[in-house]
């Protein structure tokens, strides 16, 4: 299928206008053509080969997980991590890799900045191939992915725990490999290729913006701004290398020993890549980035990527706090099971939906502060209109992406150490070496929803880039400036309109469960203080049920309501300062209210 689309794609090219910028380089519509499909495929050859070396790691990491969790925990544990983290660096080192490799390729082949030849700010356009190759075989192992996952997963606890009795990963079940084979496919192939296509869409839009304010601002020499992103990302590579080796096990003790909570011990390593990335990082952006035009304009961009990394850093803890079991969701989604499937079913609607509300107003707060930071960094063109403002949200998203090597280490822990579980459990280990897995597989789907909170956010910001540097290319090919939806404040008022949507529904949702519950309660209380009642002899009191429903309807309805008309008034009154700022306002308006 690849090949086949990569075909259209030349096809499409070799029939495409050019400008006079490009015919004058010698780049026309073939060379561009050749170009797009080369990178493509590579793209797609390298996002398939990043989640196949995912599977092919966890499905032999496993075994040894399994046999080290009859010596100690922390071994288990540090086999688990260090066996993610070889696949999560070989997915992050494929996608610098891969793009830089295009670059120095075609840097040499085109004669870039050589007399007549093309410019170097405008090298990063022909490298979006690549990230389109990465976003075509991502889509498909995430969908392929994610249906074996939960087919297997559903069809093997339905039958088994339900409708059987039998444990989890217990060898009679005749779903149990499919199960554990779903893991590895759904958690370290397709996260794996969703991972590298949000990296190679960052690094390749990155390039493009900075280009583009390179040769706006007329900086003497951008390769600064252009290779800033790689620069980034292989940093990336040293910092969670070392975040991972700080998790060390022992063989000391023995499975008897108090166990260390593993989440924990995962929360160090991230805490020392964290403080890592934000040293590498500044002192990447004083190198790269510094330019006599704005002295001060690295330091604006240093703040842009510290932006970056509290996101992520926010991202993953509003994650453990939505799915850990020692926070409230958890705990809530449990005592309403206490109450019935029905009631249970609503919570956890709930939940997922009320879920999506503080990642949405994260990124937004994200991408207005590095927009306003960028905008303020100095760098103006020859009108003297500040332009920054752009790349820095691209200079945001890379430092999001600083510790994606970690964050997907601790992604590829989670099947690991589930199938670890498996294996332990079908072999008929002893009760100790189970409970280490069990507890080990317990933080592995807190991890893995973490990176999958991780992969949404950094993936919205890379569309945001990616649009950007669409609409710029667009402006280019149609000689005039265009309205633009990829407006920072637009973007976020789009996001934070489908946020409400969301909102609204989950406290609706939690407040018919809580109400439900209640009423579950009472019905249940009116049964056994009144055995009469089921044989007619005494009568129910309907009117407690009915002064329940009344009164929460009217206690709960207070929440959502106020959202649906606080809400629109409080964007509005926010975008109508900006837009004024920005001279389009009725545009902004418009969209927003």
């Amino acid at each position: 299928m690849a090949m086949l689309l990569a075909l259209l794609i030349l096809c499409i090219y070799l029939f495409r206008s050019t400008t006079a910028e490009q015919e004058a380089s010698g780049v026309g519509r073939s060379v561009t053509a050749f170009v797009t499909v080369t990178s493509f495929l590579l793209g797609a050859l390298c996002s398939g080969a990043a989640g196949y070396v995912g599977m092919w790691v966890s499905v032999r990491a496993n075994v040894r997980v399994s046999s080290a969790a009859r010596r100690s925990a922390r071994e288990a544990l540090q086999i688990a991590v260090r066996s993610g983290g070889f696949s999560a660096m070989v997915v992050v080192g494929m996608a610098v890799m891969g793009i830089a490799i295009l670059y120095a390729i075609f840097y040499v082949w085109l004669g870039v900045d050589s007399p007549g030849s093309m410019k170097v700010t405008e090298l990063p356009l022909l490298l979006v191939g690549y990230g389109f190759g990465a976003s075509f075989v991502a889509l498909f192992a995430q969908l392929g992915g994610g249906i074996y996952t939960k087919a297997a997963d559903v069809g093997a606890d339905l039958v088994g725990k339900v409708e059987r009795g039998i444990p989890e990963d217990d060898p009679r079940n005749p779903a149990v490999i499919a199960d554990l084979v779903g893991d590895n496919v759904g958690d370290c192939a397709a996260r794996g290729a969703d991972l590298f296509e949000s990296i190679a869409a960052e690094i390749i839009s990155a390039m493009i913006l900075g280009g583009t304010m390179s040769k706006r601002c007329k900086i003497e020499d951008p390769s600064g701004f252009i290779l800033f992103p790689l620069v980034v990302h292989s940093f990336d590579l040293v910092i969670s290398s070392i975040g991972v080796l700080s998790i060390r096990g022992t063989r000391k003790g023995s499975v008897k020993s108090p166990m260390e909570d593993p989440m924990a011990v995962l929360q160090k390593g991230y805490s020392i890549t964290i403080v890592l990335a934000v040293l590498t990082f500044g002192a990447s952006t004083r190198w790269m980035l510094y330019t006599e035009q704005a002295p001060s304009a690295w330091f604006s961009f240093a703040l842009c990527g510290l932006v970056g990394i509290i996101t992520a850093y926010a991202f993953v803890w509003i994650s453990k706090y939505y799915t850990d079991y020692k926070y409230e969701p958890v705990r809530s989604l449990a005592l309403a099971s206490s109450t019935g499937h029905g009631t249970n079913i609503i919570a956890g609607v709930s939940l997922g939906l009320e879920s999506t509300a503080l990642p949405v107003l994260i990124i937004s707060v994200a991408i207005v502060s590095a927009f306003w930071l960028g905008q303020n960094s100095g760098l103006v063109d020859e009108s003297g209109k500040p332009i920054g403002g752009l790349f820095g949200t691209a200079v945001a998203t890379m430092g999001m992406l600083s510790t994606a090597g970690y964050v997907l280490t601790m992604d590829m822990f989670g099947p690991i150490a589930d199938n670890a579980g498996g294996i332990v459990e079908m072999s008929q280990q002893p009760e100790s070496v189970r409970e280490i897995t069990d507890v080990l597989d317990a933080v592995g789907n807190t991890t893995k929803a973490t990176t999958k909170g991780f992969a949404i956010g950094s993936a919205a910001l890379a569309s945001f880039l990616l649009f950007s540097a669409y609409m710029d290319e667009v402006s280019t090919f149609a000689q005039e400036p265009l309205t633009q939806i990829a407006i920072p404040e637009v973007f976020v008022g789009g996001l934070l309109g489908s946020m409400l949507i969301f909102l609204f529904s989950a406290w609706a949702c939690s407040a018919v469960g809580k109400t439900a519950q209640e009423v579950v309660n009472e019905v249940r209380r009116q049964f056994i203080e009144r055995p009469g009642i089921m044989e007619y002899k005494e009568k129910p009191d309907y009117g407690r049920c009915v002064a329940i429903v009344a009164s929460a309807s009217l206690r709960e309805m207070i929440k959502p309501g106020a959202l649906a008309i606080i809400s629109p008034m409080v964007l509005c009154s926010g975008s109508w300062g900006i837009a004024q700022d920005n001279h389009f306002w009725e545009l902004k308006l418009w969209l927003q209210c």
